[in-house]
């Protein structure tokens, strides 16, 4: 604490800064001597990804150890409209005729990132896609290649790495027109160029029907006590010979749990979230049709409803 007059005591007195406030209270009276002040001192943060470095930076992003540059040079913005739009314009002009080697690497993290935020991906599946890229494009360029579709596969794998599998049909309503060809195509040139790389095979889990149930049926608005007997009817699904694609098995699954439940879903409503085909999901119905009694849970449904099931 310092000493300052105050007007009440008529005398100098200790005082006490708020710095939240802003205030200098004397500290005997309680007479705010001086409001609003402005704190001068550095507000300096640590933007280190480890809390013991000391780093103080005052301005600017993490660093991206992906980017020749730490991810710390300057992009001039395009022109706006203003009156120093000339000037800027030209700066522009010029630092894209510079020859900057990280100009396609900042280019496709930015579609990355603008890919994930439209499919709700968490950063590490966006992470992992820039190391996928990173890695691509170091062992071989990517001109010439769909860079939609190259971009759109890291983010598959990245997402099957991470154990959060995604549709491809997902990926191509984000993917400006791509299709789930180019897209697998794209996997397949990325996995061969990671093989080579590492030498081995490119582990990218097993998908399942329960790794898209639970946001089929988030997105369909199913209760809790549906969602809990999808489940337990998905997982008891895997045990038969039902040789059909996890999302066509998960969206069959749901039209069931939905037919035996109060709340009834339109086989077309489920058919547009999951993106699976009506026909599809009537034909993976019929293979489930006769182990219904053994996969639908008894305290969902008892066998007489079951049975009741129209084929």
């Amino acid at each position: 604490m310092a000493d300052s007059y105050c007007a009440d005591c008529k005398r100098l007195t200790e005082v006490v800064f708020d710095h939240s406030a802003g205030d200098t209270i004397c500290s005997e009276c309680g007479l705010v001597l001086e409001d609003h002040s402005v704190d001068e001192t550095s507000e300096w943060r640590t933007f280190a990804n480890e809390s013991s470095d000391h780093d103080p930076v005052r301005v600017g992003g993490p660093l991206n150890p992906l980017l020749s540059d730490g991810g710390l040079s300057t992009v001039i913005a395009k022109p706006g409209g203003g009156s120093s739009d000339l000037f800027s314009g030209s700066l522009g002009k010029w630092q894209t005729r510079g020859s900057n080697p990280d100009r396609n690497l900042i280019q496709a993290f930015k579609s990355i990132s603008a890919m994930s935020d439209r499919l709700g991906l968490v950063t590490t599946i966006k992470d992992r896609a820039n190391e996928i890229y990173k890695k691509v494009e170091d062992q071989k360029p990517l001109r010439g290649r769909n860079q939609e579709a190259i971009v759109a596969a890291c983010l598959y794998i990245a997402c099957r790495q991470e154990n959060k599998a995604r549709t491809v049909k997902e990926f191509c309503s984000v993917a400006n027109g791509t299709t789930k060809k180019e897209i697998g195509r794209a996997k397949e040139f990325i996995v061969k160029h990671l093989e080579a790389e590492m030498g081995q095979s490119v582990e990218m889990g097993t998908i399942h029907a329960s790794d898209y149930l639970r946001r089929f049926c988030s997105n369909l608005g199913m209760t809790n006590q549906a969602v809990k007997a999808a489940q337990e009817a998905v997982q008891k699904s895997e045990d038969l010979d039902i040789r059909r694609s996890p999302i066509s098995v998960a969206a069959a699954v749901i039209y069931i749990i939905t037919q035996l439940s109060n709340d009834t879903k339109p086989l077309k409503e489920i058919s547009i979230v999951t993106r699976v085909a009506e026909g599809t999901i009537k034909n993976v119905y019929k293979d489930l049709y006769p182990h219904l009694t053994r996969i639908i849970p008894d305290w969902f449904a008892n066998e007489e409803d079951i049975k009741s099931l129209r084929l």
